[in-house]
């Protein structure tokens, strides 16, 4: 999972969560009152948003105007589907997979997020596995 967490709060704009999204490569952000987790924002959320206009009739300031108007809270999906610290790797995965979703807040026992676990992270450690045992397989890492 990633621990260096990215939130927004319910007020902040639209424009401020595509903000950060963008300068940090990131694809969702959990939307935090407080420390109390009370819902997500995706970056298809935003580009759902930004689609609203079937026929591109208003230009790029107009559509970051918009965004810079609406607060988070409007299009947030509240109360997200979310994992324990202590939760296995294997239900985080088929979370995701029931729920279509790509990536879960994780919080701990005090429900703070502690991080967040998308299909990067999981597709990240599948693949370091992968190598890992080809090491192994090849007889590489026993010569070393």
């Amino acid at each position: 999972m990633t621990t260096t967490v990215i939130t927004v709060s319910p007020y902040d704009t639209l424009a401020r969560a595509y903000e950060l999204m963008m300068a940090n490569r990131i694809r969702r952000l959990p939307v935090l009152e407080g420390a109390r987790l009370v819902g997500i924002i995706t970056l298809s959320d935003l580009l759902e948003v930004k689609q609203s206009d079937p026929t591109h009739r208003h230009s790029l300031s107009d559509v970051a105007q918009e965004l810079g108007h609406l607060v988070v809270s409007t299009i947030m999906r509240p109360k997200p589907i979310c994992i324990y610290d202590v939760d296995t790797l294997g239900h985080a995965a088929e979370l995701m997979l029931e729920n279509k979703i790509g990536g879960l807040p994780v919080i701990d026992a005090s429900e703070h997020v502690v991080g967040v676990l998308t299909e990067s992270n999981i597709f990240q450690l599948l693949a370091q596995r992968w190598r890992d045992d080809n090491l192994i397989f090849s007889g590489v890492a026993s010569r070393e």
